[in-house]
């Protein structure tokens, strides 16, 4: 997925975040990130869409998600998500099971930009 100035503006308003350094070019050159940045939120969410996918159909709930942002993100930055099943809880009052999962972001040039940890309810059924 490919983060644009569209996804900065929009996520800007969708979010209530205008924060100069998401929004002001100017001021953003100035500070420590030398231009402006993506809302955390955006990275989060296309790490948590991609288990959406990943999991439609069989999901019954994204019960938690954590994130830890560790280099900036830009429009035009293409991000890589990777997720690995780390733990299976079964829980058959449910017909179902808490799958959680670990996952890492990466950017084009191969840099990790968020790490996160998820869980969900998984139907055998959907």
């Amino acid at each position: 997925m490919t983060l644009t100035e569209t996804h900065l503006v929009l996520g800007a308003g969708l979010f209530g975040d205008f924060n100069p350094l998401h929004v002001n070019q100017t001021m953003a050159e100035g500070s420590r990130f030398g231009g402006r940045i993506a809302h955390g939120y955006l990275t989060t969410s296309f790490m948590a869409a991609a288990l959406g996918m990943l999991f439609h159909g069989t999901a019954h709930a994204y019960l938690e998600h954590t994130s830890r942002f560790k280099a900036p993100v830009r429009a035009g930055d293409t991000l890589t998500i990777a997720w690995t099943v780390t733990e299976l809880t079964p829980k058959p009052k449910h017909d179902a099971g808490i799958v959680v999962l670990s996952g890492v972001c990466t950017n084009q040039a191969g840099e990790v930009v968020a790490e996160a940890e998820a869980s969900m309810l998984i139907g055998n059924n959907g």
